[in-house]
Protein backbone atom coordinates (compact mmCIF):
# COMPACT_ATOMS: atom_id res chain seq x y z
CA UNK A 1 0.00 0.00 0.00
CA UNK A 2 1.03 3.49 -1.48
CA UNK A 3 0.42 7.08 -0.29
CA UNK A 4 -0.34 7.73 -4.02
CA UNK A 5 -2.84 4.61 -3.78
CA UNK A 6 -4.55 6.66 -0.33
CA UNK A 7 -4.71 9.44 -2.12
CA UNK A 8 -6.25 8.25 -5.10
CA UNK A 9 -9.12 6.10 -3.47
CA UNK A 10 -9.85 8.86 -1.47
CA UNK A 11 -9.93 11.69 -4.19
CA UNK A 12 -12.03 9.33 -6.64
CA UNK A 13 -14.76 9.09 -3.43
CA UNK A 14 -14.74 13.00 -3.28
CA UNK A 15 -14.55 13.90 -6.64
CA UNK A 16 -17.63 10.94 -7.47
CA UNK A 17 -19.30 11.74 -4.37
CA UNK A 18 -21.86 13.86 -5.68
CA UNK A 19 -24.73 14.81 -2.89
CA UNK A 20 -22.27 15.26 0.40
CA UNK A 21 -20.61 13.11 3.05
CA UNK A 22 -23.47 9.87 3.17
CA UNK A 23 -23.63 9.53 -0.72
CA UNK A 24 -19.46 9.11 -0.79
CA UNK A 25 -19.63 6.44 1.71
CA UNK A 26 -20.60 3.32 -0.71
CA UNK A 27 -17.65 5.16 -2.97
CA UNK A 28 -15.48 5.10 0.01
CA UNK A 29 -16.41 1.32 0.70
CA UNK A 30 -15.90 0.89 -2.74
CA UNK A 31 -12.51 1.78 -3.04
CA UNK A 32 -11.08 0.57 0.43
CA UNK A 33 -13.28 -2.48 0.83
CA UNK A 34 -13.42 -4.19 -2.57
CA UNK A 35 -10.71 -2.37 -4.78
CA UNK A 36 -8.06 -2.28 -2.20
CA UNK A 37 -8.99 -4.68 0.63
CA UNK A 38 -7.57 -2.65 3.35
CA UNK A 39 -10.50 -3.37 5.33
CA UNK A 40 -13.07 -5.35 5.82
CA UNK A 41 -16.96 -5.25 5.45
CA UNK A 42 -17.39 -5.39 9.20
CA UNK A 43 -14.21 -3.09 9.83
CA UNK A 44 -15.71 -0.43 7.41
CA UNK A 45 -19.58 -0.38 9.30
CA UNK A 46 -17.85 -0.09 12.60
CA UNK A 47 -15.71 2.81 11.99
CA UNK A 48 -18.76 4.64 9.47
CA UNK A 49 -20.78 3.36 12.86
CA UNK A 50 -18.13 5.70 15.10
CA UNK A 51 -17.77 8.40 12.51
CA UNK A 52 -21.54 9.25 12.65
CA UNK A 53 -21.60 9.99 16.49
CA UNK A 54 -18.59 12.57 15.90
CA UNK A 55 -19.70 16.24 15.02
CA UNK A 56 -18.66 17.28 11.81
CA UNK A 57 -18.43 15.92 8.17
CA UNK A 58 -17.93 12.57 7.89
CA UNK A 59 -16.35 12.55 4.88
CA UNK A 60 -13.13 13.85 6.67
CA UNK A 61 -13.64 11.79 10.04
CA UNK A 62 -13.79 8.86 7.57
CA UNK A 63 -10.75 9.42 5.96
CA UNK A 64 -8.71 10.85 8.41
CA UNK A 65 -9.31 7.49 10.56
CA UNK A 66 -8.79 5.26 7.69
CA UNK A 67 -5.66 7.50 6.52
CA UNK A 68 -4.37 6.81 9.82
CA UNK A 69 -5.30 3.80 10.44
CA UNK A 70 -3.08 2.15 7.15
CA UNK A 71 -0.53 4.78 7.11
CA UNK A 72 -0.09 7.13 10.58
CA UNK A 73 -0.33 10.59 10.34
CA UNK A 74 1.03 10.90 6.96
CA UNK A 75 -1.34 8.77 5.59
CA UNK A 76 -4.16 10.73 7.61
CA UNK A 77 -2.97 13.99 6.16
CA UNK A 78 -3.23 12.19 2.61
CA UNK A 79 -6.17 10.93 2.74
CA UNK A 80 -7.83 13.92 4.24
CA UNK A 81 -5.97 16.03 1.68
CA UNK A 82 -7.28 13.67 -1.14
CA UNK A 83 -11.02 13.94 0.39
CA UNK A 84 -11.28 17.95 0.13
CA UNK A 85 -9.07 18.73 -2.65
CA UNK A 86 -12.06 18.22 -5.23
CA UNK A 87 -14.57 20.61 -3.39
CA UNK A 88 -11.66 22.82 -2.85
CA UNK A 89 -10.94 23.11 -6.81
CA UNK A 90 -15.05 23.29 -7.79
CA UNK A 91 -15.41 26.32 -5.04
CA UNK A 92 -12.53 28.18 -6.78
CA UNK A 93 -14.11 27.33 -10.20
CA UNK A 94 -17.25 28.28 -9.61
CA UNK A 95 -16.09 31.58 -7.29
CA UNK A 96 -13.86 32.71 -9.81
CA UNK A 97 -16.73 32.14 -12.80
CA UNK A 98 -19.31 33.82 -9.94
CA UNK A 99 -17.07 37.01 -10.02
CA UNK A 100 -16.48 37.11 -13.61
CA UNK A 101 -20.20 36.92 -14.36
CA UNK A 102 -21.39 38.47 -11.45
CA UNK A 103 -22.80 41.65 -13.69
CA UNK A 104 -25.15 39.50 -15.51
CA UNK A 105 -28.83 40.16 -14.61
CA UNK A 106 -29.14 36.27 -14.94
CA UNK A 107 -26.78 36.22 -12.19
CA UNK A 108 -28.11 38.58 -9.95
CA UNK A 109 -31.67 36.74 -10.21
CA UNK A 110 -29.99 33.95 -9.20
CA UNK A 111 -28.03 35.31 -6.33
CA UNK A 112 -31.24 37.03 -5.13
CA UNK A 113 -33.48 33.95 -5.31
CA UNK A 114 -30.56 31.99 -3.54
CA UNK A 115 -30.74 34.05 -0.41
CA UNK A 116 -34.22 33.45 0.17
CA UNK A 117 -34.18 30.01 0.06
CA UNK A 118 -31.17 29.67 2.16
CA UNK A 119 -33.30 32.02 4.96
CA UNK A 120 -36.14 29.54 4.81
CA UNK A 121 -33.71 26.47 5.32
CA UNK A 122 -31.53 28.00 8.26
CA UNK A 123 -35.23 29.28 10.03
CA UNK A 124 -36.26 25.91 9.87
CA UNK A 125 -32.81 24.28 11.27
CA UNK A 126 -33.31 26.58 14.15
CA UNK A 127 -36.40 25.86 14.63
CA UNK A 128 -35.48 22.11 14.98
CA UNK A 129 -32.75 22.98 17.40
CA UNK A 130 -35.28 25.35 19.14
CA UNK A 131 -37.50 22.43 19.47
CA UNK A 132 -34.95 19.85 20.82
CA UNK A 133 -33.63 22.93 23.21
CA UNK A 134 -36.98 23.06 24.60
CA UNK A 135 -36.77 19.47 26.12
CA UNK A 136 -33.70 20.52 28.41
CA UNK A 137 -35.16 24.13 29.24
CA UNK A 138 -38.12 26.09 29.75
CA UNK A 139 -39.35 28.56 27.00
CA UNK A 140 -38.72 30.83 28.74
CA UNK A 141 -34.63 30.44 29.44
CA UNK A 142 -34.86 29.48 25.38
CA UNK A 143 -36.22 33.35 24.76
CA UNK A 144 -34.03 34.91 27.03
CA UNK A 145 -30.58 33.36 25.96
CA UNK A 146 -31.76 33.99 22.40
CA UNK A 147 -32.78 37.86 23.61
CA UNK A 148 -29.17 38.15 24.80
CA UNK A 149 -27.10 36.54 22.75
CA UNK A 150 -28.97 38.79 19.76
CA UNK A 151 -28.02 41.90 21.98
CA UNK A 152 -24.32 40.70 22.10
CA UNK A 153 -23.98 40.45 18.41
CA UNK A 154 -25.83 43.32 17.38
CA UNK A 155 -25.49 45.79 19.95
CA UNK A 156 -22.26 45.18 21.31
CA UNK A 157 -20.50 44.15 18.62
CA UNK A 158 -19.56 40.50 20.15
CA UNK A 159 -18.05 37.97 17.44
CA UNK A 160 -20.29 34.81 17.29
CA UNK A 161 -17.31 32.75 17.45
CA UNK A 162 -17.16 34.12 21.50
CA UNK A 163 -20.44 33.99 22.95
CA UNK A 164 -20.03 29.58 21.40
CA UNK A 165 -16.78 29.57 23.15
CA UNK A 166 -18.51 30.97 26.37
CA UNK A 167 -21.28 28.88 26.41
CA UNK A 168 -19.03 25.66 25.71
CA UNK A 169 -16.97 26.97 28.58
CA UNK A 170 -19.94 27.55 31.03
CA UNK A 171 -21.89 23.81 29.93
CA UNK A 172 -18.23 22.47 30.01
CA UNK A 173 -17.64 24.36 34.21
CA UNK A 174 -20.99 23.40 35.39
CA UNK A 175 -21.27 19.67 34.15
CA UNK A 176 -17.95 19.69 36.67
CA UNK A 177 -19.62 21.19 39.24
CA UNK A 178 -22.49 19.14 39.03
CA UNK A 179 -20.40 16.05 38.94
CA UNK A 180 -18.59 17.37 42.17
CA UNK A 181 -21.86 18.26 43.61
CA UNK A 182 -23.12 14.91 42.98
CA UNK A 183 -19.92 12.87 43.98
CA UNK A 184 -19.52 14.20 47.52
CA UNK A 185 -23.77 12.92 48.67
Amino acid sequence: MKYKDIFLAFFRAGILGFGGGPACLPIIQKEIVDKYGWLTKEDFSEIVAIANTLPGPINTKMSGYIGYRLKGKLGSVFAISATVLPSVIMMIVFLGALENFSDLPQVQGMIQAIIPVVAVMLGLMTWDMLKAAHKGLKWLTIILHLVIVGFLVAFVNVHPAIIIALILLSALFGHKISRKEGAGQ
